[in-house]
């Protein structure tokens, strides 16, 4: 997805971060009430401070739709997450993203068109009704409506697996197309008790997705190619490693990294799992975390009496992410203070409707 972000005046890009976070300050008090600022756990700490809120990208959204006052919404996070959160607000509440480059490569692996290709293919080789699409948070607003339009729901990496059993066990459906993580997808389809065999990875890329008519009709998942470039990097001698250096030491992975990496997790789970995991871990604890290293540096400030590292020694940042950093803040939050918005992110009322749909399903699954 093009998306072009303007270049920043002098007064920010040439600013030290003390000045910045002066005017992101005086900004914050002149706005008051009227603005409501969320960062995602991924966001570098110097913008992290500023945040009213933090959390994962669904639940910022939800958040933010319980601010009805708020007349803005700055999303310190990536593309599709202030895409959700325009899609949960009020239409009077503008959303706002620093930096317009802020997008996330995972969501980008599954665009509109090769998605409705796909269907159109799947709809000659197999009855269509009886598969349903389910994508992940972490997927553009076209991607969720289209799924809404489908009979299908939106997932998080909490509640992925309620989801896949409405689908199996409620809908009756005999296969799932799962979008656009497939770690996710098949750690959960795994932790389910279904078996790699049932699996079939799908590459809009390729004919047919690169698979046979035979295995079109056999497989239980047709799991969309596609991943989170950070998670992908965990790997099993990341672990072996770790053992080695603390052979008492305790291992947690996210389901977005892959499957044979997560096989040697002591524990596997979404942030927010992760998160409360930690906390509950008696004092004295080694801890190797496999997800974003600003979230793990967090993690390990917040809880002292514990050792916690990244699993990966590289400890690579998510770079999306990153781009939101404290002179497109300023930026956004003095113009706001001027009467003028920049960067809002809207969606379409047709593609919010079904996304919504396909967000509600969800909600009353879980």
């Amino acid at each position: 997805m093009l998306r072009i972000q303007r270049k920043l005046p002098e007064r920010y890009s040439g600013a030290s971060d003390a000045d910045l976070e002066q005017m992101i300050v005086a900004a914050k008090a002149t706005l008051g009430e009227d603005l409501f600022i969320l960062g995602h756990h991924y966001q570098r700490d110097d913008v992290i401070q500023f945040a009213d809120a933090r959390g994962d990208s669904f639940k910022l959204s939800v958040l933010a739709q319980e601010r009805p006052h708020a007349k803005y919404i700055v999303f310190c996070g990536v593309h599709f997450m202030a895409e959700s959160a325009d899609i949960l607000t009020n239409d009077d509440q503008v959303v706002i993203l620093p930096d317009l480059n802020a997008g996330c490569s995972m969501a980008d692996m599954a665009n509109l068109d090769q998605v409705e290709e796909a269907w159109e293919v799947l709809s000659e080789t197999i009855d269509i009704n009886t598969i349903i699409p389910i994508t992940y948070m972490n997927s553009s607003a076209d991607i969720k409506s289209f799924v809404g339009k489908h009979g299908g729901a939106v997932c998080t990496s909490s509640n992925a697996r309620a989801v896949l059993e409405w689908v199996f066990n409620e809908q009756k459906a005999e296969k799932v197309i799962f979008l656009p993580d497939q770690h996710l997808g098949r750690n959960t389809g795994v932790s389910m008790g279904y078996g790699l065999e049932q699996m079939k990875l799908w590459n809009p890329r390729q004919d047919r997705g690169g698979l046979s008519e035979a295995e079109c009709k056999e497989a239980k998942f047709l799991l969309w190619k596609g991943h989170c470039t950070i998670h992908q990097r965990f790997r099993p001698e990341h672990v072996e490693k770790f053992r080695s250096d603390y052979p008492d030491g305790i291992v947690i992975i996210h389901p977005e990294a892959p499957h044979d990496t997560c096989l040697t997790a002591d524990f596997l789970g979404s942030t927010s799992y992760i998160l409360n995991k930690v906390k509950e871990l008696p004092s004295g604890s080694n801890v190797a975390i496999g997800t974003e290293v600003h979230l793990v540096n967090r993690i390990a400030q917040e809880n002292p009496d514990k050792t916690v590292i990244n699993l990966d020694p590289l400890v690579c940042p998510c770079s999306t992410m990153a781009r939101i950093d404290l002179p497109h803040l300023a930026w956004v939050l003095e113009n706001l203070v001027e009467g003028k918005v920049v960067n809002q992110i809207t969606v379409d009322p047709d593609t919010t409707e079904w996304s919504k749909i396909a967000l509600q399903r969800m909600l009353d699954i879980t």
